[in-house]
């Protein structure tokens, strides 16, 4: 996936300007592709060459103009072709498993400590995800379709941070 599609992804049902979607970036598409505010600006810009979106200045009083962007029907079309394209699944590609799978060269306490910093780190972040569940999605079959699609996502991220904890948590008792 591009960052394009994850920006066409984030402006295709409301217009926003860079600021407002770089902010709102970080709360929803951004919890599975990643990208800076900086990325996301130069990305904009290049849609906006390419006719996938285009934007309107908004003036503003003591503060410089506001741009709003939108998706433009060919940047719809764009969208749609791109979610019609069979995807494959991400490899894997992860540090710590790294460091584990060689683990036996450094000191157990290191690896012990590493492996406490992430159960930390995927416990913060599925406590996130469970607040966004219980904010916005109390009754899954009776949201409106674009929401059970955007809740689909939350299941994975619950998922999959809760297989990260489950994880460590055997890795800490084997090592322990």
């Amino acid at each position: 996936m591009a960052l394009a599609h994850a920006i066409l992804a984030s402006l295709v049902d409301h217009s926003c300007s860079g600021y407002d979607l770089a902010k709102q970036f970080d709360g929803s598409v951004g919890f599975f592709w990643s990208a800076s505010h900086q990325q996301i600006y130069r990305e904009l810009s290049k849609l906006e060459a390419q006719g996938w979106i285009a934007s309107e200045t908004i003036p503003q009083e003591g503060r410089p103009d506001k741009k709003l962007y939108q998706v433009t029907q060919e940047g719809k079309q764009q969208l749609k072709k791109w979610i019609a394209q069979p995807c494959e699944p991400t490899p894997i590609k992860d540090d710590l498993l790294v460091k584990i799978f060689s683990g036996y060269v450094a000191q157990k306490q290191t690896i012990l400590e590493e492996l406490e910093r992430h159960r930390h780190s995927h416990q913060e972040k599925l406590s996130t995800y469970k607040v966004l569940e219980q904010q916005y999605f109390k009754n899954p079959q009776q949201l409106p379709e674009q929401a059970k699609f955007q809740y689909l996502t939350l299941l994975n991220g619950i998922s999959y941070e809760t297989y990260w904890l489950a994880w460590c948590e055997q890795a800490i008792g084997l090592l322990s």
